[in-house]
Parts: C-alpha cells; structure tokens; sequence
C-alpha cells in the first residue's frame, strides 16, 4: 500500500513482517532498538508483534510504500536457506539495491496484468537481500514475566470483553501496579493501549468481512461507532468507513 499522511501513529504492532521504503520526506520512530530516524530512500521494516511509533519529521507529511509479509509464508520459503525463527535486527536501512528490489515486487505486485511467476521471484530477491544483510536471530530464550504473559493471553482470547487491570492483576496474584509497571516494560504500552490495538484489528477484520463500522464497533468491544472511529484514526490515521469502502 501507499500512504501520504502527516498523522502521528501511536505505539502499536503488526501480526505480520512489514517492509516498506520512504519516498518523500522523514519520520522518526520509536523501535526496540531505540529511536530511529529514516528520510527519502530509506527502507523500514518492523517484525510481527514489534512495537513501533511514526511521527513525522519537522510535521511535514512523509509518503511511503509498504508491503506485509505473512510470517508464516516467509518461514516456509527461507527455512530451508536461513534457518527459523526468522527477526530482522534493523527497523531502519540505507540499501539502495533492497529498495530496488522492493520497488520492483511493489510494481509487480499492482500491476493490471499480474504475471505469478514473475512476483514469486521478485519476492525471493527481496527476502534473500533483506535476510542476507540486515541480520537474522533466532528471539531472545524465554518471554515476558508470568503476570504479563497471562494478561496478554486474557486480552487476545477476549478481546470484545471488558476487563479491569484488577481482573488482569488478579489472573497472577499481582498488584495493579506491578502489573503496569511490568506490562510497559516488556510491551512498551500499557494494557489499555494493547486492548485498543487488539480492538482496532478486529475490527478491521469484521469491516473486510463486511459487516458495517456499527456492527463492527460492538462486536469488536467498544463502547459505540464514535470510540471505534477515534481509535481507529489514532492508529490507522483514517476512519472505519473509508477502511470499509478502500477493501470492499
């Protein structure tokens, strides 16, 4: 996809491997490795379920291009040549051939007359430079504390239900303010944040299956349309109805 937008996107993640390139102005980042910067030319990428920010440079809007990868699908196709799990280790990088091979798959990708044989290879390049070169390492053993671990368990299997930071803390036998304290030091957001982003999602899920932003917004939990609408523009940076009429 293609984005113009000098919306400041909250913190908030992807189930799936995003690479995209900057094509006009700059943004800076929040990412795990710290802030980052990237301007025209550079090429971004984040991995499935890694917090991120955008905020544009100076406030002046920045375009950039974006395609998301299916974990799963990358696995299948590099396992045999890098080994899984797969992590990109940089969420920013000047490499101009990878943003030729990525303009290459994107171009590919919308053509009118798409030609199968010709995107699986353009797709093949794109990953071998993108895992060759900017770092592939099996995730850190272990995972977030046990309390934070069950909260998020809670939060994805239940996501339209409502829930306190009491009934999460309680789930481990922790205080609330442990609980906060350790959910935003392992997720980078507090767990009231990550229920809006698990909300937000549903809801884009239950638009491209086509129910309407009303019927959307109280199955994926929000209070109504309107709460659905400022969530989704905070995070999306356009509305539930224009996210309807764009995959429907």
């Amino acid at each position: 996809m293609t984005l113009v937008s000098n919306h400041h996107f909250p913190r908030h993640s992807h189930d799936q491997f995003g690479i995209g390139v900057i094509a006009v102005g700059a943004q800076r980042s929040w990412s795990g490795v710290g802030p980052v910067t990237a301007e025209s030319g550079d090429v971004i990428m984040v991995n499935p379920g890694e917090i991120h920010d955008g905020i544009p440079f100076g406030g002046r809007a920045r375009r950039w291009r974006m395609i998301y990868f299916d974990p799963v699908r990358i696995g299948l196709d590099m396992r045999g040549e890098f080994g899984s799990p797969i992590e990109l280790v940089r969420p920013v990088a000047r490499d101009p051939l990878l943003a030729q091979h990525f303009a290459e798959l994107f171009a590919r990708l919308a053509a009118k007359l798409p030609d199968s044989l010709a995107q699986e290879e353009s797709l093949i390049r794109l990953l071998a430079r993108l895992l060759e070169r900017h770092g592939i390492r099996r995730p850190a053993l272990g995972g977030p504390a046990p309390c934070v671990a069950k909260a998020i368990e809670r939060l994805d299997s239940a996501t339209e239900a409502q829930v306190s930071l009491a009934e999460l803390a309680a789930l481990s036998g922790v205080s609330r303010f442990q609980l906060l304290r350790g959910f935003a030091r392992a997720m980078g957001i507090t767990p009231h944040a990550y229920l809006l982003q698990r909300r937000v999602r549903l809801a884009r899920q239950l638009l491209a299956a086509g129910q309407t932003p009303a019927q959307a917004a109280v199955s994926a939990g929000f209070a109504d349309q309107s709460h659905m609408t400022r969530a989704f523009v905070r995070q999306l940076g356009i509305t539930p109805g224009r996210y309807r009429a764009a995959i429907i």
